[in-house]
């Protein structure tokens, strides 16, 4: 059985598999809604182990890192969700959506969630959508490139 654990950014193994994975995971997600400029695809280690975050991965029975997910508390009552992310080795094995309860678990007392993504990525639209997410608010970030907000509701 896999497990969730916290990432820690400041290990060298940890971080360089952490933007291996960001990369797989983002480049599919950037063919899907058809943008290649996707924040995560442009970033250096460097700037990923700086960017204030917190993220908890999934390993593997045998260590490997098959998906994580980022978080970022901009408000005391709000946690966004920044980043999701899988291996596609492990696709359709429910991976994001424990990811997904593991946050709720761990912040039982915020009031809000927020996480977005493109509107064409109808995987995570329906990932969000099964886990209780509403979309709020739609913006078109480039030229044919819509991004959905979607919010959730704590306190459950």
């Amino acid at each position: 059985m896999s497990q969730i654990v916290k990432l820690d950014l400041q290990d060298e193994g940890t971080l360089s598999d952490l933007w291996s994975l960001q990369h797989k995971a983002y480049r599919l997600e950037a063919e899907l809604i058809g943008f290649n400029s996707i924040p995560p695809l442009l970033e250096t280690r460097d700037t990923l182990r700086n960017c204030g975050e917190d993220f908890y991965g999934c390993l593997s029975e045998d260590g490997e890192l098959s998906g994580a997910v980022a978080t970022e508390a901009e408000r005391p009552e709000t946690l966004t969700i920044t980043r999701m992310m899988v291996s596609p080795d492990h696709f359709r094995r429910g991976i994001a959506g424990r990811l997904l309860e593991h946050v709720f678990a761990l912040y039982p007392d915020k009031e809000r969630f927020i996480v977005s993504t493109g509107k064409k990525n109808a995987p995570a639209v329906s990932l969000y959508r099964k886990h209780g997410f509403v979309p709020i608010t739609s913006s078109e970030v480039a030229p044919g490139v819509e991004l959905i907000e979607f919010n959730r509701s704590g306190k459950r």
